[in-house]
């Protein structure tokens, strides 16, 4: 008897490290690595974007009522037109804005939304939403979380900190409330509901911005095929 008990316990045990074994590698196999967020860059003309055909990654920004929220939850309501901009002390920023309000009439009859990101603290945002009378978006990413994830990250050199607060009056910490020196290159981005990018226009020279029309074109070219139907 003790024979067969010492061979049962020793069958038990063996059967309990083969489950352990087991679960150990189901959990290696459910478990799927995030993709990496690419550096900050020194310049802008060393950023690494996303592009055509990329799908955006899972952030979390903050809505200018101070509402955190998950940028890809918010993709998933109808198609996006989503803009980088650099704050709302950058007068080609600015003009920017009023230009897509020109076309967010023809964007919406077309399902879109337009949201607009930059490093701005949500106080700002407001200033900016007001100041310019904007309905649709802006979304405020001080912790410059979505423009590292879409790499457009770069960060500006001591040099060019202190030249624009002395000269300019723009003090980029009291904009984003936080002291990275963190700023988009500036971006648009035509996504579907899957967050799958259908256009991009990524352009390191900040005075360069994608045309608006150019940009309600390729909005309307996303969505062609489905409308033909």
């Amino acid at each position: 008897m003790k024979k067969i008990s010492r061979h049962f316990w020793a069958l038990g045990l063996l059967l309990s490290s083969a489950i352990a074994g087991g679960s150990a590698l189901a959990a290696k196999k459910t478990t799927i690595p995030l993709p990496p967020t690419p550096p900050v860059a020194a310049s802008a003309e060393q950023i690494q974007p996303l592009k055509t055909g990329d799908t955006i990654p899972d952030v979390l920004l903050t809505n200018a009522d101070g509402l955190n929220f998950n940028l890809k939850k918010l993709i998933k309501n109808q198609p996006t037109v989503l803009i980088f901009y650099r704050g709302g002390w950058c007068v080609y920023c600015n003009t920017q804005l009023g230009q897509l309000k020109q076309i967010e009439t023809p964007l919406q009859k077309l399902g879109y939304q337009i949201v607009a990101i930059s490093p701005d603290k949500v106080e700002k945002i407001r200033e900016s939403l007001k100041k310019y009378d904007l309905s649709y978006m802006l979304i405020s990413d001080s912790e410059a979380a979505a423009i590292k994830a879409f790499g457009l990250a770069f960060k500006v050199d001591d040099a060019t900190f202190a030249k624009y607060k002395k000269d300019y009056g723009i003090d980029l910490e009291e904009y984003s409330g936080q002291s990275h020196h963190i700023l988009p290159v500036p971006a648009a981005f035509v996504l579907d509901q899957k967050g799958k990018i259908l256009y991009s226009y990524v352009n390191p020279d900040f005075k360069v911005r994608v045309d608006s029309q150019a940009l309600l074109q390729a909005a309307e070219a996303a969505v062609q095929p489905k409308t033909a139907k």
